[in-house]
């Protein structure tokens, strides 16, 4: 049994992440961040699903047919994102599905035992898929413990991606479509939570005093020509290519930033194939609020922390949506289009007649001002969320705690 959170004078939360895309540890930094400047008494532990299907894999505990093609499922998925091969996404999901349920009672005994020696007070879950099982080792172990699954997705791609209505977890949603998802397939709606959006980092909303001109021209950017940043993720895409390439018709009408996240390739190929046209090309940077601030617009993949970052930067979008979308982020893009928050296009093969039309003044006016009505608060808002939960279960634990005995 579990030490009652109302014996300790920390909560200890732990918080599983996996290290597929980028996303799971941007939103964990994203807490991490909050919680430390809010000073709350609360100890984050961080697990990582995907060390632990390595290290089982490894000590040949678990079926994984990822090792003849000689990567693991987390790797082969940030070579998928980084190579544009996204239309195989489908068939890893299968795969990853069904090498889940083979290996699903072993894993819940594991999680048995990990809960067992960690003791959290509330788990917080950011990965899709494995929820069932996280929801159920926990409460073999400690009956009445809140798990949390903060969707990081626009919108779940079920059955049994995000939302588990059978574990009674609470599902934290960031768009309607979410929350109507969670109620058609039967969670309870106590244990719905509706927040105003994604979660990003709070430095996305700190104020960037610099100046932008003076800025671009340090960057060697002209101070007062349109200039849109193009972002595929933390491990970029050859795709940008595609894109400087077709931009290049501009010339000097348009200026781009490109960061290409962890490919070094990338970012060597785009300096040296850099024509007329005026780019700023970095690598891995924590600073996206300040390049963002130097941007007038957004060019990237439909991922859902990159769209949000966008936004609350007040910057419009241009997407991609196509047969190699990721499927759990094709809702993305009809968000996109019910928002008018920006232009969804077949193909970045017409990325430059769509930057033609997107930067017709009637149509970026309308752009910018339906972003500027966005306001997503959501890293804001977790904490009051958490710290409900955590009242919720100590109120839960104190009322069994006090019940007479048979």
């Amino acid at each position: 049994m579990r030490s009652p959170s109302y014996l300790k004078k920390k909560i200890l939360i732990n918080i599983v992440v996996g290290k597929g895309g980028g996303g799971h540890y941007a939103t964990y930094n994203a807490l991490c961040s909050i919680i430390e400047r809010q000073k709350l008494p609360w100890h984050l532990n961080v697990t990582d699903i995907d060390e632990i299907a390595d290290s089982l894999s490894e000590r040949k505990k678990t079926a994984n047919a990822y090792k003849l093609l000689g990567f693991s499922g987390h790797e082969l998925y940030n070579l998928m994102l980084k190579s544009g091969w996204t239309w195989i996404w489908p068939l890893k999901m299968r795969l990853s599905q069904l090498l889940l349920r083979l290996n699903y009672d072993l894993g819940v005994r594991f999680f048995e035992n990990y809960w067992r020696e960690q003791q959290p007070d509330l788990v917080i879950s950011l990965v899709t898929m494995c929820n069932k099982g996280l929801g159920e080792s926990l409460q073999r172990v400690q009956p009445g413990t809140p798990l949390v699954t903060i969707m990081i997705d626009f919108a779940d791609f079920p059955p049994a991606f995000w939302i588990e209505p059978k574990t009674d977890n609470y599902v934290v949603c960031g768009t309607e479509k979410a929350v109507e998802q969670a109620r058609d397939l039967g969670v309870k709606p106590e244990r719905i939570i509706k927040t105003s959006g994604m979660v990003i980092h709070p430095r996305f909303y700190e104020p960037i005093c610099s100046d932008r001109r003076i800025e671009r021209q340090r960057l060697g950017l002209d101070p007062d020509c349109p200039t849109g940043i193009v972002l595929f993720g933390g491990h970029g895409s050859k795709v940008m290519l595609e894109i400087a390439k077709r931009l290049e018709c501009f010339q000097q009408k348009l200026q781009l930033i490109f960061l290409c996240g962890r490919n070094q390739e990338l970012a060597l190929a785009l300096r040296e194939n850099q024509g007329m046209q005026k780019r700023f090309i970095t690598t891995f940077t924590e600073d996206i609020p300040y390049y963002m601030h130097l941007a007038d617009f957004f060019i990237g993949k439909p991922g859902p922390g990159s769209i949000s970052e966008a936004l609350v930067m007040k910057l419009p979008v241009i997407v991609e949506r196509n047969f190699a979308t990721l499927i759990h982020e094709r809702y993305n893009t009809d968000w996109i289009q019910q928002q008018e928050v920006g232009l969804v296009i077949p193909s970045f093969r017409n990325i430059a007649v769509a930057v033609e039309q997107f930067l017709q003044p009637e149509n970026f006016a309308r752009y910018r001002a339906n972003v500027a009505a966005v306001n997503n608060r959501a890293v804001f808002e977790i904490p009051d969320i958490l710290q409900k939960i955590l009242a919720t279960s100590y109120k839960t634990t104190v009322a069994e705690a006090l019940e007479p005995r048979l």
